[in-house]
């Protein structure tokens, strides 16, 4: 450092402060006109604005939030199945649907029932240390971090108000969740609770177990040693603290649930509302718009919903337990999509071949790459065979996809259309000549605004498919 500063070298001086003001003013010139909250602020399902960035100022206000920190390190890896029987499962109502916010207030509303009873006996510290509350950690992995964080800033408020210290710590369980994880193209569950058991680990879990879903179970530990022994993660007491964007985020989970946490204590508490059926109601209605982000494919899963293994046929028919005693079904993202490719399977069985899809490329070079690839992982992902072509002649299909540009589909579809039996789409959405081209022979459209789950399952059936429902 003195042989720089000798050289005249002045960090501060060639990178100087650039006020936020700046930063928008560029954002603005950049954006042409475009609105800035449309184009640049994600909202997340739990409705928290996400913003492009985060500097120092939005850390203002939250100087109490800063100083508490987790105060502690390591967390106990914990083998599958070893919860405890008198836990608080918030773990469950994610399985069921619920988004962060509603894990969080549901647990807290929980932990107030569970914590009112136990302090009539003991010491308020005491009952809050024995309460252990679980948590699923799923794939918004900044989300997670800061749920967990957001937690222990919640029921630290719940023990303050009860009379105990606000130091008092709560006990965390994270659990990677079975919501998100596939049957077909397994391996990729396995990135997944990578991702989850890091976030767990940096939101600050005090225990930690894996599920295998789909791979080895000892596969499961080895993450966790992995984060310990080589990532040294149980080094340091609180990894996010501190960071603009964490920070941010933890404080507006926390003040969104504990909004609903007040709605639920109004209505009664969570025993009242979970039997009143409100709970219930706001977890599936949570659940029914994710469904639908990927029967959109507005959000993906990998090897599901897109980008599937075209080379894999069959899937384990076993899943893992689900717990039998959870206040709300389980569900996974993936089953509606894991039906489909099912009935393409038992079809294969009975007929004893897969449906054949035909990818007919032709014309505008990026047009048709792009359609066909978009057609690739659209009809893949029902498990049919796909073979991509210049040609009609002598390919045996079930299904011939039109691949090329808007302004070649009209003449193309009036030269395939009277020469084949099978029906034949187009890979796009031409506005403009969708009359004519169903007047041409064209039986349908497939592009970005196709439900995936109503369309592979419109032409499944006329294929001619044994219904799997």
């Amino acid at each position: 450092m003195a042989d720089t500063n000798r050289e005249g070298l002045n960090l501060a001086a060639e990178f100087p402060a650039t006020p936020t003001s700046e930063w928008e003013a560029a954002i603005a010139a950049d954006l042409k006109g475009a609105d800035y909250e449309k184009r640049l602020v994600h909202r997340t399902e739990e409705g928290i604005a996400l913003r492009p960035y985060y500097r120092k100022e939005n850390l203002a206000g939250l100087e109490a939030q800063l100083a508490s920190s987790r105060g502690e390190r390591g967390w106990e890896i914990v083998q599958e199945g070893a919860i405890e029987p008198d836990a608080i499962r918030a773990d469950l109502l994610h399985e069921a649907g619920a988004h962060g916010v509603q894990e969080l207030a549901y647990a807290l509303a929980a932990g107030v029932e569970r914590l009112t009873g136990l302090a009539a006996t003991q010491p308020v510290d005491t009952a809050a240390r024995g309460i252990t509350f679980v948590f699923a950690v799923g794939p918004a992995y900044f989300m997670e971090i800061a749920k967990l964080r957001a937690a222990r800033l919640l029921w630290a408020q719940v023990v303050t108000a009860f009379g105990g210290k606000e130091s008092c710590p709560m006990r965390i369980h994270a659990r990677t969740p079975r919501r998100n994880k596939s049957l077909y193209d397994r391996h990729t569950n396995l990135l997944r609770v990578t991702t989850e058991a890091l976030a767990a680990v940096i939101g600050g879990c005090d225990r930690l177990t894996i599920e295998p879903f789909g791979f080895d179970a000892h596969l499961a530990v080895n993450i966790q040693r992995i984060l310990q022994e080589e990532a040294h993660l149980d080094a340091v007491a609180d990894p996010a603290g501190g960071a603009y964007y964490i920070e941010s985020l933890t404080d507006s989970m926390a003040r969104e649930a504990w909004k609903l946490f007040q709605q639920v204590e109004a209505e009664g508490g969570y025993s009242k509302s979970l039997a009143t059926g409100s709970i219930g109601k706001a977890v599936s209605a949570a659940h029914a718009a994710r469904a639908q982000a990927f029967s959109s494919r507005r959000r993906s899963l990998v090897g599901v919903n897109n980008y599937p293994n075209l080379t894999e046929k069959e899937a384990p028919d076993t899943l893992p337990a689900a717990e039998t005693t959870a206040p709300l079904p389980a569900v996974r993202v993936a089953e509606p999509f894991e039906a489909i490719r099912r009935r393409t399977i038992e079809h294969a069985r009975t007929a004893g071949r897969y449906p054949k899809v035909l990818l007919l490329t032709h014309g505008d070079v990026k047009m048709k790459g792009a359609r066909s690839n978009f057609c690739l992982n659209f009809f893949g992902c029902a498990g049919f065979d796909i073979a991509v072509s210049e040609s009609f002649e002598g390919e045996k299909a079930d299904l011939i996809i039109l691949c090329s540009s808007d302004a070649e589909y009209l003449e193309l579809a009036r030269e395939v259309c009277p020469k084949v039996t099978v029906p034949v789409l187009v890979a796009g959405n031409p506005r403009d000549q969708v009359e004519a081209l169903r007047a041409a022979g064209i039986g349908g459209f497939v592009h970005v605004g196709s439900d995936a789950i109503a369309t592979l399952t419109e032409w499944q059936d006329k294929l001619g498919m044994r219904s799997g429902r």
